[in-house]
């Protein structure tokens, strides 16, 4: 059966997530699972929970453990990757240092942080698919990595290895979507396209029937906006959608961080409630899963079993079954959004079957969106070439270009804040010329 690799399995959360969801298809409950970390600790807290629920089920799934890289991706049939380079301290840089300079915390493939992000986490994923060209060259790599369209186009243009980028944003967005309509999940319909964290619902059907009129309706309601935070008051992405005339697939406070025009002064980050949790608030939060999940490991308590809104598992079972099914994924656009730069990474319906991935056509964009997403993709273009490259100069291009940083910084300015966050992460830059 599968051999199911996971490195950064000490990623608590989606790692749990994603044993459960393989354990939830039958047909998968014979393949190994094999979860690898360099941290000990995580890895043995995880390890841990994975044989305990195989025990509980009395399933014969083989759960194995091991920080050897190499010794994990030896015959794998697929990758997960879910890798935190140098966290959190080096998260802590990438947040702290743009403050400084008046940019806010963004999303964490957006903007000045999701560079830096990108400079750290990039390589390494490049290290592993080299790893994967010589140990299990036809596996597909499953990437759950932020800056996920960098990664994902890094991977594509630099390594011959299959590969996918997978995000939650689509199915937690439709899902949401359904909720403000107050209308059943399951009759409403959707088609999306267009790059992660900025993918548009180009289609949004009730019963068949266009549900925009209904949806924009709705947001007619004051209620929609009286959340005390960007979870709960979806202002933003009203905003996008009242402007631009359709909803996009990712929460106010990471779109805010897109474009221009929501968090570039104080007083409108206050307006539009998309205030960040501290980075302290972040760990506390993390801390605080570890434990629980170490006090429910010391106890008789029973793991339920049931699936997640994740894609991952759901391309297993449909390769390994041949059971057709549909996902959004990050992918390389070889034609299939026409007003997109050809080549770059895109996010489209993909269809997954016994022979594979294989992603949907989806023509032209309205070019309002298109606009939208060419502005991030300019970014993300010189990111991977700066990465790859080891060139200052295309990093410091990309941060130029980024549509938010350059609305608040002069040249000057957002050439000292890279210059100082290069100096602040040179422990993982070395080469960087």
């Amino acid at each position: 059966m599968a051999k199911v690799v996971l490195v950064g399995a000490g990623s608590h959360v989606f790692s749990r997530l994603l044993i459960t969801d393989v354990l939830s298809y039958p047909e998968l409950r014979d393949s190994t699972i094999t979860l690898m970390d360099v941290a000990k600790d995580p890895l043995d807290i995880i390890t841990a929970f994975g044989r305990k629920v195989v025990k509980q089920y009395g399933f014969n799934t083989q759960i194995e453990s091991t920080m050897d890289r190499r010794e994990a991706l030896e015959g794998a049939d697929y990758v997960f990757v879910t890798i935190r380079v140098g966290e959190p301290l080096a998260s802590e840089h990438r947040v702290e240092i743009p403050l400084k300079y008046g940019i806010p915390e963004g999303a964490p493939d957006a903007g000045v942080g999701g560079i830096f992000y990108a400079l750290r986490q990039v390589p390494v994923i490049l290290d592993i698919c080299h790893d994967m060209e010589e140990l299990c060259p036809d596996a597909w790599l499953i990437n759950y990595t932020n800056p996920m369209a960098i990664g994902s186009w890094a991977v594509s243009d630099y390594t011959r290895i299959k590969n996918v980028g997978l995000c939650d944003s689509v199915p937690h967005t439709s899902a949401q979507l359904a909720k403000y309509m107050g209308i059943p999940f399951d009759e409403i319909s959707y088609w999306v396209a267009g790059i992660n964290h900025m993918a548009w619902f180009l289609e949004l059907k009730w019963r068949g029937e266009d549900a925009y009129p209904l949806l924009k309706e709705k947001f007619k309601d004051p209620a929609v906006y009286s959340g005390t935070n960007a979870t709960d008051a979806d202002i933003v992405r009203a905003e996008v959608l009242k402007v631009f005339g359709y909803f996009v697939a990712e929460g106010s406070l990471n779109i805010g961080s897109y474009v221009p025009y929501f968090k570039k002064r104080p007083e409108l980050i206050k307006r539009f409630k998309l205030e960040e949790p501290s980075f302290e608030q972040r760990e506390k939060k993390r801390v605080k899963q570890d434990e629980e999940l170490r006090q429910h490991l010391r106890t008789n308590y029973e793991f339920p079993i049931s699936h997640s809104s994740e894609y991952g598992s759901i391309i297993i079972h449909s390769i390994e079954t041949g059971t057709p099914s549909r996902i959004y994924g990050n992918v390389k656009n070889n034609g299939l959004i026409t007003n997109l730069l050809e080549g770059c990474c895109v996010e489209v319906p993909c269809l997954v079957d016994k022979e594979g991935i294989h992603p949907c056509y989806v023509g032209n964009l309205p070019p309002q969106l298109a606009a939208l997403n060419r502005t991030n993709i300019n970014v993300q273009e010189l990111a991977v070439r700066g990465i790859v490259e080891k060139d200052k100069t295309k990093i410091f291009h990309s941060i130029l270009l980024d549509p938010l940083t350059s609305a608040i910084l002069t040249i000057d300015e957002t050439r000292q804040m890279v210059d100082e966050l290069f100096q602040a992460e040179k422990e993982y830059l070395k080469g960087f010329k």
